[in-house]
């Protein structure tokens, strides 16, 4: 998946220190999203995705208005995020980890 014009770079360019490949149809992709503590995830673009949370963590959302969100997740949880920018950052002490699975259209 290659940048959209008007949208920042596919999270493996933009962020490839966190995001790392699992699998891809023409469904669906999914990704592994390991954050070392503190590690960033620089401004990159998601179609519609689900998150699972696969070990606890604190993060900051950001999107390129300039707001963010902090969000304490829970080891199972799963969250639904609409299609766009952000950038990710662990705010823990500890690594965060999980499972995107973007929506192809």
């Amino acid at each position: 998946m290659s940048a959209v014009k008007g949208k920042s770079a596919d999270p493996l360019q933009a962020a490839g220190n966190v995001y790392s490949l699992v699998m891809e149809n023409d469904k669906v992709r999914v990704l592994d999203a390991l954050f070392k503590p503190g590690a960033t995830a620089a401004m990159h673009y998601h179609p519609n995705h689900v998150v699972y949370i696969l070990v606890d963590g604190k993060f900051k959302i950001s999107t390129p208005d300039g707001k963010s969100v902090d969000l304490d997740l829970k080891q199972g949880q799963a969250i639904w995020m609409e299609e766009g920018q952000h950038s990710a950052q662990n705010l823990g002490k500890t690594q965060g980890h999980n499972l995107v699975v973007e929506l192809k259209k």
